[in-house]
């Protein structure tokens, strides 16, 4: 095991390039200075500087392309599905309680963000949204699942709200979901019927400028997934 001051010193070099990104106003793309510019500006040695990067890579802080650079990464969520996946892996039987908790996070956000969805859709074109949702009551008709479709459709109301970090969300608890809730079995057909129908609720609601009615089809479309889990738990 390493000594704590390498520890020490690892995490003083992984702050240091993050307070240089933001110092210098770099994005995600942007390249990064120089391991040995970086090394003289941080005052710290090669080993400190490779153990850092290493570290902010695994983080998406940092993005390191062999021959060309070390640039700022994309920034995005991929290290938290990473950890909630293993979580899943790591401790079986934790599925479960895993995908109520997420279904619980994202009841709360959809719930938050119903007046801003329903006044930006509010008498607006949803052809796309539309769409979404006559794929999903066609394969559920047909008994398919539909994870794609469902994820598209809250990506899509994420657009519209201008709200970068709940699309993150929403894909992120969807790569989660879909990694790990295949082993808890297959829905039947008729919450696969429930929820297409719900997400129908959700878009005509909107569409009508019913805040009461959007809310109540968001608990609907959940309900679904809250039953089922409870089956697969008992």
């Amino acid at each position: 095991m390493k000594p704590d001051r390498y520890r020490d010193g690892t995490n003083v070099t992984v702050q240091g390039i993050k307070d240089l990104i933001l110092a210098r106003g770099l994005k995600p793309g942007d390249p990064m200075p120089t391991e040995a510019v970086l090394v003289e500006e941080l005052g710290v040695s090669r080993s400190s500087i490779r153990e850092a990067v290493r570290t902010l890579v695994a983080l998406d802080i940092l993005e390191v392309r062999h021959g060309t650079g070390t640039f700022v990464g994309k920034l995005s969520l991929r290290p938290l599905v990473e950890g909630m996946v293993f979580r899943g892996v790591l401790m079986p039987g934790d599925e479960n309680a895993m995908l109520r908790e997420i279904v619980e996070v994202r009841t709360g956000l959809d719930m938050s963000l119903a007046p801003q969805i329903v006044e930006r859709l509010s008498h607006g074109d949803a052809d796309d949204l539309r769409a979404c949702v006559e794929q999903m009551k066609e394969r559920a008709a047909r008994n398919e699942p539909f994870p794609e479709e469902d994820r598209i459709f809250h990506l899509q109301l994420a657009q519209r709200l201008g709200n970068a970090l709940y699309g993150q969300l929403v894909a992120a608890f969807w790569d989660i979901h879909m990694t790990v809730g295949p082993s808890l079995g297959a829905a039947p057909q008729r919450e696969l019927n429930a929820t297409a129908l719900a997400h129908e609720r959700m878009l005509d609601a909107a569409l009508a400028g019913d805040l009461p009615e959007y809310q109540d089809a968001v608990h609907a479309h959940y309900e679904p997934i809250l039953r089922m889990l409870t089956s697969w738990a008992s």
